[in-house]
């Protein structure tokens, strides 16, 4: 299963989101996703992509959640994602072709505009839970089919 990386941002009472141009999930709104390169660490593809894709540079991270997905239908789309919350970071987030950043107030999350997962672990990521895993099963029309905490 391919590894990647999921980085939070939240300050105050707002959440960052971005609506995914192109690619994997889009038109969905979502974080910031990298994929590994050859001999990186999941800290330093984040740092990396969140640096190239949204301009930001990480100065403290901290992971706090593992995510796998699963799509039996197209496996090379498998994936295990280890979730950061971004502590502390210095920015100019801006457009990229690839993603539209946009804060979003916490209590007005665009659930409807998302991965159908997101609506069942996000709520106790922003409680500040850790520690969790969860892993998601979708069906060939990119659908939720199941899912389990497993940790």
């Amino acid at each position: 299963m391919r590894q990647t990386t999921l980085g939070f941002i939240i300050q105050g009472r707002k959440i960052l989101l971005a609506m995914k141009k192109r690619g994997f999930g889009v038109w969905l709104y979502n974080w910031f996703w990298w994929k590994l390169e050859k001999r990186e660490t999941v800290e330093q593809a984040m740092i990396r992509e969140a640096n190239e894709e949204i301009w930001i540079n990480i100065l403290e991270q901290e992971k706090i959640w593992v995510l796998n997905f699963i799509f039996k239908w197209k496996e090379d789309w498998n994936q295990s994602v280890n979730v950061f919350f971004i502590n502390k970071f210095s920015w100019n987030i801006e457009e990229s072709e690839e993603m539209k950043p946009y804060w979003f107030e916490l209590d007005k999350i665009p659930y409807d505009k998302m991965w159908e997962d997101d609506k069942i672990w996000l709520p106790e990521v922003l409680n500040w839970q850790k520690n969790i895993e969860y892993d998601f099963v979708f069906d060939e029309n990119e659908k939720l089919s199941s899912y389990k905490k497993t940790k």
